[in-house]
């Protein structure tokens, strides 16, 4: 398959993927995204769909991108030197929602596909993608729930995925200097590149299509639940980590800032409100260690 046709099918299919969840999201909040429509200096572009203040969600985001240049930023060719001198498109569709409501967890999913090129050299391509959850007070049937589906959808492409991509999820987002994992987990994989690029592609496919199956159903258990403003505090706390993990630790985040990607794309993913507090701990048998203590676990869910 020649370059342009693999790009093209691809850039079809996220276009498409990001309009069925916006779609969907919008139905679910009774509000309407904001579509922004932007263009990168060194070539390419995308657009960044934007749902602040919503009924269900402070911010839901989700974007598309599709972006290229002649060299790629020292984040991508430091640990894969065959990749320097090439030039390279990227594509993909990255969102994070965050709820109003503690007891709606916040999700975050990207799926996306690169590729190098240089003359009389073969294509280096791969895939790439995830979906992750993170609770603030959780429920152990939505945590099975969320990951049963991921399971359901990765076994077609063999038996053995979910769990490889489960472990490379726990490592991934995992807070170092924490000590502790952002959330329950989900499911991460890079560098994907398997038998070939319709297998790849296919798969790649089957998770970003499953967001919704996986998401939308702990939405609509939970979004009416009464909470207190002891609890609304508890999320700003726990969305710290958020912040931390994604300007500390993401590779996505630093890759789009070190190819001068376009920055209020790149960190839509930022939750509006925050808060830190000075060495906070949770009060024995509250509501709050138990996130920490039966959550906040590297644990086989299904």
């Amino acid at each position: 398959m020649t370059y342009n046709k693999k790009i093209q099918q691809v850039r079809s299919f996220l276009v498409n993927l990001q309009n069925e969840i916006v779609h969907a999201i919008e139905i679910v909040d009774k509000n309407n995204f904001l579509n922004d429509s932007w263009q990168r200096q060194e070539g390419g572009g995308g657009t960044t769909c934007i749902l602040e203040n919503g009924k269900i969600f402070e911010r839901a985001g989700i974007g598309f991108s599709h972006v290229k240049g002649a060299k790629l930023p020292r984040s991508a060719t430091q640990l894969r030197p065959e990749l320097e001198n090439r030039q390279w498109e990227a594509l993909g569709v990255s969102l994070v929602f965050h709820p109003h409501n503690p007891f709606v967890p916040t999700v975050h999913m990207n799926v996306r596909f690169f590729i190098a090129s240089k003359a009389e050299k073969e294509d280096i391509w791969w895939f790439g993608g995830g979906i992750d959850l993170t609770p603030y007070y959780p429920f152990k049937e939505d945590v099975i729930h969320f990951h049963q589906s991921l399971k359901n959808t990765l076994t077609p492409f063999g038996s053995e995925l979910y769990q490889t991509f489960k472990n490379q999820c726990d490592d991934y987002f995992f807070l170092k200097h924490r000590n502790e994992p952002r959330g329950v987990g989900g499911i991460f994989y890079d560098d994907f590149s398997e038998k070939d690029f319709e297998f790849s592609f296919k798969l790649t496919q089957a998770v970003g299509k499953n967001l919704l199956n996986a998401y939308l159903p702990i939405v609509q258990k939970r979004k009416d639940t009464n909470f207190t403003v002891q609890q609304k505090d508890f999320q700003l706390y726990r969305r710290s980590r958020y912040v931390e993990f994604n300007l500390l630790q993401d590779r996505g985040t630093l890759f789009g800032i070190q190819s001068k990607g376009r920055v209020e794309s790149i960190l839509m993913s930022m939750p509006p409100l925050v808060k830190w507090s000075y060495d906070w701990s949770p009060q024995k048998n509250s509501p709050e260690s138990d996130l920490y203590e039966n959550f906040l676990i590297k644990k086989d869910w299904v």
